[in-house]
């Protein structure tokens, strides 16, 4: 894959901010695909200043996996809350422009416009890649909600200032539930059918499951 659009990394907090505040206007919530056959899984895992991206690329519906790629490299940017697209995307970048395949579509380990600018890490990466991509975090960054039912496949809104910014979705029955959201390129409900169909057995869809896996092992080795 090749990355469209362009930044500085090496930057201050305050001129991150910037950064995001002017490609936040160019993502766009629509789907930017017509079939999904390739779904790809993005996470990266940190120990003693190093970091392991890992990419995982799956047949659809399948969830077979038929590509893997995995990055080492130096922590650069510091850990600030909003901001950590600035510590995880040069390293993700890396591991995504090695894959031979090419995904329809990337999931992200993290926040898509659920962000305090909307632009978390899966809306980053997905206007740098020119890429339909969507964030499914584990935990909520922003916005309210109201508890979804206890079934798999129940759902409510993520609302921050005024407007929605992702779903809450429960994608197994009496677990705590996810955090979806679009990136780029990507509607709200494709967003969700795509989660709920990658969460086949866990509560975290397959694609970052297994790319979790494989960084935890990847950072063992640092």
């Amino acid at each position: 894959m090749t990355v469209a659009e362009h930044h500085r990394w090496d930057v201050s907090p305050a001129e991150a901010r910037q950064i995001q505040e002017e490609l936040g206007k160019k993502v766009r919530i629509v789907d930017g695909f017509e079939k999904v056959r390739l779904i790809a899984g993005a996470d990266i895992g940190f120990r003693n200043g190093c970091a392991t991206a890992v990419c995982i690329v799956m047949k659809f519906p399948e969830l077979e996996v038929v590509e893997e790629v995995m990055v080492k490299g130096e922590v650069r940017f510091p850990y600030v809350l909003g901001l950590l697209t600035f510590r995880e995307g040069p390293l993700l970048l890396n591991a995504l422009s090695r894959l031979r395949k090419t995904p329809d579509v990337i999931l992200f380990d993290g926040q898509g416009i659920a962000h305090q600018r909307g632009l978390g890490l899966a809306a980053h990466m997905g206007v740098l890649l020119g890429w339909p991509t969507l964030g499914c975090a584990k935990s909520r960054l922003v916005g309210k909600y109201k508890e979804p039912g206890t079934r798999k496949g129940s759902m409510s809104t993520l609302m921050y200032k005024g407007n929605r910014v992702g779903s809450v979705v429960r994608t197994r029955t009496d677990v705590r539930p996810v955090f979806v959201s679009p990136g780029h390129l990507v509607s709200f409900a494709s967003s969700e059918e795509l989660v709920l169909k990658c969460a086949t057995k866990y509560r975290i869809p397959e694609p970052t499951r297994i790319a979790d896996i494989s960084c935890r092992k990847g950072t063992r080795l640092v």
